[in-house]
């Protein structure tokens, strides 16, 4: 067996074991399904073992392929930690993606700096959606994100690290001629009979879009049909208004023009936000953020469940420290 096996290769590797699907795995790794395969096979050739059962209508994992995840796991992980070491440059930039420039991230990116010497910098990215930023993560491309850690795959988390930050209660952002729009906040089961926008057909923030899906399911409550990314609050704006959606959104928002944000109560439903990063990461940049991450949430109760009733998917509640 050889011993100098491609790392590319086995992140190929875990990544279809994971998802079970090629087409998914490749847009994971931002690469065609075509090379994927190519990757896969060369790997079994390597290994003189098949990997995977495919047929048309399901990939799965053989014997072989089984005994091999592990492996795969703990060497990708001890890889990614050594380039780490190495690209632990205290006078390298940080990029960390917050999303939008409102909002939880961004105030812990703000408060971060200001804890910094002008030598570290700390550079904003503003693309929304964790499950995008993931792959970026893995590569190397991007240092810091966050987002729904629950939602990643399980052996994508297990190659990177987060840290509660708050439990962000969700609102509705609805035209101000809406039926609901003049109540100070709006019970669940009013919802009943609409159709919100939660991102559906937007991959790379599909794990809002699951959230949602969880909130919506037995209330009657439908999701609203996908759309392609929408680019920036100029043009969510615009969609938004011309498409005529409510809009699942969280207790921090943009401002729509004729539309108004009420908060979602009995139960309050809470979106787990959580920063992420490349497991072995090492940079002042980073305690930086983390520091600013522990002392903002002690002083506004970030972590803080509401006294009322509220709602958050099990997983979730075993991510975020409350389970």
């Amino acid at each position: 067996m050889p011993y100098d096996i491609d790392p590319r290769l086995l992140r190929a590797f875990t990544a279809v074991a994971d998802e079970l699907h090629f087409t998914r795995a490749a847009a994971r790794l931002y690469t065609a399904q075509q090379a994927l395969s190519r990757d896969i096979r060369r790997l079994e050739r390597e290994l003189g073992a098949d990997l995977f059962v495919r047929t048309t209508r399901q990939v799965a994992l053989t014997a072989e392929g089984e005994r091999l995840l592990p492996y795969a796991q703990r060497v990708l992980a001890a890889h990614d930690e050594l380039a780490a070491a190495f690209r632990a440059d205290p006078e390298r930039p940080l990029l960390v993606d917050v999303g939008v420039p409102i909002g939880t991230a961004h105030r812990v990116l703000e408060d971060a700096r200001r804890r910094l010497p002008d030598s570290c910098e700390l550079v904003a990215r503003f693309h929304s959606g964790l499950t995008g930023a993931a792959g970026e993560l893995l590569a190397g491309r991007l240092d810091v994100s966050f987002g729904r850690f629950a939602a990643l795959p399980h052996t994508v988390r297990a190659e990177l690290d987060h840290q509660p930050v708050r439990l962000e209660p969700m609102t509705v952002l609805l035209d101000e001629n809406h039926r609901l729009a003049a109540r100070t906040t709006v019970p669940l089961a009013e919802l009943a009979g609409e159709t919100l926008y939660a991102g559906a057909g937007n991959p790379q923030t599909a794990e809002w879009t699951d959230l949602a899906a969880r909130l919506f399911e037995g209330r009657g409550i439908a999701m609203a049909a996908p759309f392609p990314e929408i680019d920036g609050s100029r043009e969510f704006t615009r969609v938004v208004r011309k498409q005529g959606w409510a809009v699942l959104a969280s207790v921090e928002f943009i401002d729509v023009p004729g539309m108004v944000l009420r908060p979602l109560v009995d139960p309050v439903p809470l979106s787990p936000i959580a920063m992420v990063w490349r497991r072995g990461l090492r940079h002042p940049g980073l305690d930086a953020l983390r520091a600013a991450a522990r002392e903002l949430g002690e002083k506004d109760a970030w972590l803080a469940k509401p006294e009322s009733d509220w709602w958050l998917p099990e997983t979730d509640a075993t991510a975020m420290g409350l389970r």
